[in-house]
């Protein structure tokens, strides 16, 4: 091999390998900080590419999600709501079927009549008291749920509107009807069991409709739990094997650097040429 003071192959070569172990170095110590072999479009742009859609995807299914939890919440409550206003139904039949009693005396109508009314005002209460985040099923409005089931909002379940308010759509009592006489009894067990019926039907669509946005909220679950290791199959780092190679580079750098401190010295040697 030829002496050069001037072109040193050796150390060049030498260098060339120490630069290339501490790049590789420098990639395998990003990857083991971000726990990501694709962290980059650098990295594999394709597959950086199609993570960055399943991530957009998975953002919107936690919109979709949130969307389902509010949406069940407020089925939820107006499913409380209507089964409490059935069960006063029930109560309220109950004493309008005594009071329709033609044997029955004044004073025993006129309690039965307070117990009606108050039973009867329990309703409006609860009637107002059925909303969530601003949504009332139940009231005399027209507000209905509509959840999205997909990240492009293409796709909804909707739970209609039902007006259980006294002398709504759905409820044939009035605010003010009574049992006081028997007449009044009849006619109020008449509405009554007409009420019933309603609600019954009422409590069917709100339960269909929850049970369908329960299902769906669980699919979701599903759908983003499925996303998310499929973007971590994509891009995810396999930590122990980035150790091992973090350990073996350390190694080969070292060694490189003592393979450049070597090859640095060799043009010396020509010194002994001339004898020194």
């Amino acid at each position: 091999m030829a002496f050069s003071v001037n072109t040193n192959s050796t150390a060049l070569s030498a260098l060339f390998n120490l630069n290339k172990s501490t790049r590789e170095l420098e990639t395998v110590q990003t990857r083991i900080n971000t726990g990501l072999r694709v962290s980059s479009p650098k990295d594999n742009a394709a597959i950086f590419s199609i993570a960055q859609k399943l991530r957009a995807d998975l953002k919107g299914y936690s919109a979709v999600k949130q969307s389902l939890d509010r949406s069940i919440s407020t089925a939820d409550i107006a499913l409380a709501a209507s089964g409490a206003i059935s069960d006063l139904l029930i109560e309220m039949k109950g004493k309008a079927v005594a009071a329709a009693d033609a044997g029955l005396d004044a004073t025993s109508r006129s309690a039965l009549n307070e117990d009606f009314q108050a039973l009867r005002d329990q309703i409006s209460i609860i009637v107002n008291n059925a909303e969530f985040n601003g949504t009332n099923l139940l009231d005399g409005g027209t507000d209905a749920i509509v959840a999205i089931t997909n990240p492009s909002a293409t796709q909804t379940i909707s739970i209609a509107h039902q007006n259980l308010t006294l002398g709504g759509g759905n409820i044939s009592i009035t605010a003010a009807q009574g049992i006081s006489t028997q007449a009044l009894a009849s006619a109020a067990l008449a509405d009554v069991s007409t009420s019933l019926t309603a609600v019954s039907a009422s409590l069917t669509k709100l339960g269909a409709g929850s049970k369908s946005l329960e299902s769906q909220r669980i699919f979701a679950d599903k759908i983003a739990d499925t996303i998310e290791i499929g973007i971590g199959n994509l891009v995810d780092a396999n930590m122990a094997k980035e150790s091992a190679n973090l350990q073996a580079l350390q190694v080969k750098q070292q060694l490189g650097i003592q393979a450049l401190s070597i090859a640095n010295q060799a043009p010396q040697s020509i010194l002994s040429i001339f004898g020194r």
